[in-house]
């Protein structure tokens, strides 16, 4: 599968061991390479779906200087959106917990925005799951915050861990999606190419 690929040396911009262990599961060859700095901030403007392709492109625009002919980069960004705002990644416990107070008996969007670039195209796409959460206990909340520290994810929640066992009780869209990448549309587009 995915023999077109052969011609590109494809590089995963991401620090995210989700994102690698999903692109992983495509059976592709590919380096990890994370440039530092690069800025994550958006016009406040921007539509709900439109935000994780700006970011995603933001990213993949910082390897265009550095580009061999057979680089193939590929960025993301994830954010989930509910009552119409960005629950980024959480800076503590307190604000984790005030995020999953916030999307416990809710459903909320999770979108992924992706960009492939190589030295002749750049191609942004993005993928939306819908969740739905039960209602979580104060208790519940905190036993996962404490023990699971989810401040590196979007909405401070791992759809993976304990929290998405007990708490998600609907899921419309793709599950890889919310943890990070959304692998069969990643797939699809990149036997285009």
């Amino acid at each position: 599968m995915l023999e077109n690929l052969k011609k590109y040396h494809i590089i995963l911009a991401s620090n995210s061991p989700r994102r690698r262990e999903l692109l992983a599961g495509l059976d592709i060859e590919y380096e990890v390479k994370v440039l530092p700095g690069i800025d994550e901030s958006y016009p406040d403007t921007l539509a709900a779906e439109d935000i994780p392709q700006y970011i995603s492109r933001e990213k993949a625009a910082a390897y265009e200087a550095a580009l061999q002919p057979d680089d193939l980069v590929i960025t993301a960004d994830t954010i989930v959106w509910t009552e119409g705002r960005v629950l980024g990644k959480p800076k503590d416990e307190e604000e984790a917990k005030a995020m999953l107070r916030q999307l416990a008996g809710r459903t909320h969007q999770v979108i992924t925005g992706v960009t492939l670039l190589t030295k002749a195209m750049k191609r942004t796409f993005a993928v939306t799951s819908e969740v739905t959460f039960d209602a979580l206990t104060e208790e519940e909340i905190s036993y996962y915050v404490e023990r699971y520290r989810p401040l590196d994810k979007a909405g401070a929640y791992g759809i993976q861990e304990w929290i998405g066992y007990v708490g998600v009780s609907a899921l419309h869209g793709s599950y890889f999606n919310v943890m990070g990448l959304p692998v069969q549309r990643l797939y699809k587009e990149l036997k285009t190419l």
